[in-house]
């Protein structure tokens, strides 16, 4: 994983011409966009020693409080997607394809934050960009489901055949094969500490409006830590906090704001409300 320096943001043209970079074929790139600047890039489950190793507990005390909510779900990297939608800790980190939406996100202090925004560039190689129904997906997905000790026993430095033949390997196939009856006891040992990319289901309405993706972390703690194999480039972008509403009024302009990226009442009418208070106040 390489990582280079750290632009600062102050327009909004500055940030299109910092983002328009030339990329090689046989790589997709995505953004990140947060209000404030976080030390590493890791999904909110690896945040905390505690959530991590109650990462199967909360999984199941989500699904058994509200099973109705996730009926419509069929596989588990349905049930991460709906939970961390609605604040779950997770293994998921969302991402966007648009560079637009990961700005608005980093310019936007909904807590009143004085602090800088960040946007993250993330370069994958098109191998590790995925379907939600891809075989690997229902692999990495499935580790939600391991308790703390199942998910210590997973060698990765064994081959491919030894690897396959540890005792919690039976449980991670079962929950696999749930879901995708035919798959074989062939799992590669470097899916299991690997990061990828999830292309989002264009059946959620928020998920479209902000082209929305995901990325599903295995068991390394964070994307700083992610194995030598990938190649994966990382760029942050650091967004002044002086810039923020002038940013956000730009992105106003090109209309990329709250009531287009949060489709629904709630959002049209909190953005009506600060759009036109805010032209009252000018009058």
């Amino acid at each position: 994983m390489t990582q280079n320096e750290q632009p600062k943001i102050e327009t909004l043209q500055a940030f299109i011409a910092a983002v328009q970079q030339k990329h090689f074929n046989g790589v997709e790139v995505f953004y990140r966009g947060t209000d404030r600047v976080y030390p590493t890039v890791s999904p909110s489950l690896f945040r905390s020693d505690a959530l991590r190793k109650a990462e199967k507990d909360l999984f199941n005390s989500m699904l058994a409080s509200h099973p109705e909510a996730f009926r419509e779900d069929t596989s588990t990297l349905d049930l991460l997607v709906r939970m961390q939608h609605h604040g779950l800790p997770t293994r998921l980190l969302d991402i966007t394809s648009n560079p637009l939406v990961a700005l608005y996100f980093a310019a936007f202090s909904p807590e009143k934050k004085d602090g800088n925004g960040e946007v993250v560039r993330f370069e994958f190689r098109s191998v590790d960009v995925k379907y939600p129904d891809s075989d690997r997906a229902a692999v990495m997905a499935n580790l939600a489901k391991l308790t703390s000790h199942q998910k210590q026993q997973l060698n990765t430095s064994l081959n491919r055949e030894a690897f396959n033949q540890l005792p919690a390997l039976k449980p991670l196939l079962h929950f696999i094969r749930q879901e995708k009856s035919y798959f074989e006891p062939a799992i590669k040992p470097e899916h299991i500490d690997g990061i990828m990319v999830i292309r989002g289901k264009h059946s959620n309405a928020r998920i479209i409006a902000q082209s929305g993706a995901f990325l599903l972390f295995g068991e390394r703690m964070k994307f700083e830590e992610s194995p030598k194999g990938q190649d994966i480039r990382l760029q942050r972008f650091i967004i002044k906090k002086d810039a923020k509403e002038r940013i956000r009024k730009e992105l106003d302009e090109l209309n990329i704001n709250q009531r287009i990226l949060f489709p629904g009442l709630p959002s049209t009418a909190a953005y009506l409300k600060i759009k036109f208070d805010i032209a009252s106040a000018r009058s």
